[in-house]
Parts: structure tokens; sequence; C-alpha cells
């Protein structure tokens, strides 16, 4: 019987330390993204051995489990339930004193080691990896990451619209209902920039509606009769990394107002100055710095491809499992967005997802080399649909990582489909997607290029079949089935 969301989500909580234990809770396209208080008082090793659970990924005071796509909605929608439930009264701590023993010339004796002492030697150890792990960047990048997952649900509605709204006016069918789904599909991007300064000052600790307050200025059309270093501003400059910066901007403001605005005045000044002093500084600086940066991102991208395409294809298509698995590709949302802004879609996108061809190739080659291992081929046969529509992390952490060598092969296997893709870059044919958030399978309604979707959607689905061919072989060639027996024990020390 599949387990219910409920019955995951019930099943989570206590071992991640109990409510007020969770600081903040999100969900991305396969993870529950959990903010957690104290991570020595969660239990990483028990929430992985939770049924449903494919993996988990720890990253300072984060932790992201790897439920799976549509179901991870579900458990997270039941977990915010269980949190917003009136919590249960705690244990009453006892007053008596402890004994205290007897004066004695005789040395004390060494406690023995007890399970309490090694949990709470467990619990140091747990604590200085954390403090290890939480550098500023890899923070930085977590909390930038956290802006813009959100926005994937809409980003990928919108994109789809977006496609099939072009490939309506190409085919030259229901013209009455193309600038409709035009307008549908353009709308949010053209406000973008406000949602990501919402969502900006929400996650690093200001007034939401503050955020997106100065981050709409980017997108107004009025900014058009603003002059900035001698040059007048144009409409949405800057794009998303302007209104990021703008959001962060406003947040400093905002609290640098509350600790010295009286209370009384604070309902009055705090919004009024924060929107002032950030708003000043987007028009006459950060609109004007984060188009040059913008620029400088779409025209390094095109530069890589066109000089550099199978060299470049090869490292991003080979790196990007690792992204995954570290849970550090959220990372590069901000880039795709501002490419799909400025060029109408990411020409990275479709490179990065060779990534997923050699995983399942590599998948397939285990399902080929273990023929006893009945477990692990269910496991194969469950994740393979995902797998094929670019969502990895089940065959990530279920397969591939857990026997090692097929997680090395996998990744050879998407570096030769981005390879693939990339030369093709280099002959002046570029491959984008319209939307970021599917790949595989999932992507060629979003494909287009500068020479249209037909070859777009040639070049890539090549890639792909390059990617699963590679990934086969090179995991059915280095992968000894009969070296792991059944798997099973393998599986256990992993």
């Amino acid at each position: 019987m599949q387990r219910s969301p409920y019955d995951t989500a019930a099943a989570l909580l206590p071992l991640l330390g109990g409510p007020a234990n969770i600081t903040s809770v999100a969900h991305c396209m396969t993870r529950l993204r959990l903010g957690i208080a104290d991570r020595s008082t969660a239990d990483e090793e028990a929430v992985r051995a939770v049924p449903g659970v494919l993996g988990v990924v720890a990253d300072g005071d984060t932790l992201q489990i790897v439920i799976g796509p549509g179901a991870v909605v579900a458990v997270t929608a039941e977990f915010e339930q269980l949190l917003s439930a009136d919590p249960l009264p705690a244990p009453p701590v006892p007053t008596e004193p402890l004994p205290v023993p007897p004066l004695s010339a005789d040395p004390l004796p060494v406690p023995p080691l007890s399970a309490e002492r090694l949990a709470a030697r467990g619990a140091e150890l747990r604590a200085e990896r954390s403090r290890r792990n939480a550098t500023p960047l890899k923070t930085a990048l977590r909390r930038i990451a956290d802006v813009f997952v959100p926005l994937i649900p809409a980003l990928i509605g919108c994109g789809i619209l977006a496609g099939l709204g072009g490939l309506l006016v190409n085919a030259g069918w229901l013209p009455w209902l193309t600038p409709a789904l035009a307008a549908i599909a353009s709308g949010f991007m053209a406000l973008i920039s406000v949602f990501v300064g919402y969502n900006t000052a929400k996650v690093f600790g200001g007034t939401p509606v503050l955020g997106g307050a100065v981050a709409a200025i980017v997108v107004y059309p009025g900014v058009a009769k603003v002059t900035a270093f001698g040059v007048a501003l144009s409409p949405g400059q800057g794009g998303v990394l302007g209104a990021l910066v703008a959001a962060l901007l406003a947040v400093r403001v905002e609290r640098w107002c509350r600790g010295r605005v009286p209370d009384a005045l604070d309902v009055l000044l705090t919004p009024t100055v924060t929107v002032l002093v950030a708003g000043l500084a987007t028009l006459y600086g950060l609109m004007y710095a984060a188009g040059l940066v913008s620029t400088a991102i779409g025209t390094a991208a095109n530069w890589l491809l066109a000089t550099t395409g199978p060299l470049a294809g090869l490292v991003l298509g080979g790196l990007f499992l690792p992204l995954v698995m570290l849970g550090l590709h959220q990372a590069l949302i901000p880039i795709h967005t501002t490419l799909i802004q400025q060029q109408g879609y990411t020409v990275l996108l479709p490179l990065l997802a060779m990534a997923g061809a050699g995983q399942v190739g590599a998948a397939l080659a285990v399902y080929a080399r273990l023929r006893r291992d009945t477990s692990l081929r269910t496991t194969i046969k469950s994740a393979l649909p995902a797998g094929l529509l670019g969502v990895g992390e089940p065959l990530i952490y279920g397969v591939s990582l857990p026997l090692g060598r097929p997680f090395l092969t996998a990744c050879a296997g998407g570096a030769a489909g981005g390879a693939f893709v990339g030369f093709f870059a280099v002959l002046g044919d570029r491959v984008g997607a319209t939307a970021i958030g599917p790949s595989g399978w999932a992507l060629f309604p979003l494909l287009t290029g500068n020479r249209g979707p037909a070859l777009a959607a040639a070049i890539y689905a090549g890639g792909l079949l390059t990617g699963y061919a590679v990934g086969f072989l090179a995991t059915y060639l280095s992968f000894d089935g009969d070296s792991v027996g059944d798997g099973s024990s393998l599986r256990r020390s992993t």
C-alpha cells in the first residue's frame, strides 16, 4: 500500500526535532526544504529511512528532503498542517537536585561509555560538520535559491504557453487565440521583478511588500524619464538582478529604521524612508549597474558557446549531477531568468539537461547488470519515468549514488550529451529553453533557438540519445553486477 502524505509528514516531524525546531517550510519540484533551528536534534539517518524519502541534502541550517515530483507538494501541505496544530505540552522537568557523591580520597571512577554519551558525542560531531559547511558562500547561494524556487511553477506554466503560442503563430492556426496566449504567458514575465523583490525581502528578514514595492520601480514605464550617468533608463533595465539587489537594500534600510525610529512613528516613517532611500539608490545606481551585469551575462553565455561549445557543454553537462546532489543547482536560476528576459530563452538549460540523460542511461545499465536484485530493479522501473521527464533525484539517491561508480559514469554520459549540443552551438545553431524547471522529454515544448524550434528540438534529441548511449555503455562496461552480489549489502553500507 502506498504511504499517504500525512503518514510521511507525521513520521518526519518528530525525527526533525518537533515543531519548535522548524523555522521555515518550502518546497521545489522534488524537495521539502526545511529551515532547522538546531541540526543536532534532527536524526538525519532516521529521516532517510522513512518510506517515501529518497534522500537528504544537508546545507547549514537547511535540510532538503528529496520526496519526488507531485508527492512533495502533498507532503509539504500536510507538514504545514502539523506545524499549525497545537503543540503537545512539554513533560515536567524534575526539580529535585542531583545527589552529591561523598568526598573521598580515591579518584573518581571514569563513567563507562553510555548511549547518552555516545549520542551527545554524535551531536557534537554533527554540529561541527554543520559549522564547517555553513560557509558564507553556501549560505548566500541557498538564500538566493529560496528567492527563486517558489517562482518555478509560474515560469514553467508561462513558458509552455509561450512555446504553444509560438507554434500556433508559425503554423498560422487559431489567430484569434494567439494574442490571448501571448498576454497570459507574458504577464508574469513582465512583472517577475516584483515577485523577486517580494520573495527577497521575505527570505532576508524584511517586510515582503516593501521589497516588492522597491523592485516594482525596475519595471515601471515611468523610469524612462529618469537619467542616470547621462543615460536615460529603460523599463526593466537590470532585470531580476536589479530587483534582487534593490530589495536587499530595502531590507537593510528597513532594519536601520526599526532600530532608530520611535515606536509611535514607526508605522509612518519606516516604510516611507525605506521606499524613498532604496528607490533613489535603485534609480541612480543599481539599475544602471545591474543592467551592465545582465548584459555581460548574456554576452558571456553566447561567447562561451560560440567559441568553446563542445568543451563548455562537456563541463556543464558533466558537473550538473553533483550540483543537483548538493542542492546547489538552484543557484543557477537567476542566470537562467536573466537570459530569458534578455534573449527570450536560456541557452544553458539544454546543456545542463544532458546530465539527466546520462543518469537514465546509467540506470538502464544497472538494471541490465543486476539481474538478481529485484528490489533495485523495481526502484529503477519506478524512477525511470521521472528520470525521462528530467527529475533526476529518484535515480540519484535511489540508484547511482549509493552504488558509487554508476554516478560517475552517469556524469560521463551527461558530459557527452552536453558536448554534442555544444558542438552545434559552434556551428551557429543555438538551442534554448523559454522557461526553467523541466528537462528531459518535458523540455521539448519549451525548446527554441536562433534558427527555429524544429532544428532546436532535433539537436536536443540528438544530445539526449548521446547521453543515454554513453551513460549506458560507460556503466555497463565498468560496473560488474556480480561484484556486489544482490546489491543490498552495498546499499546498507551507504
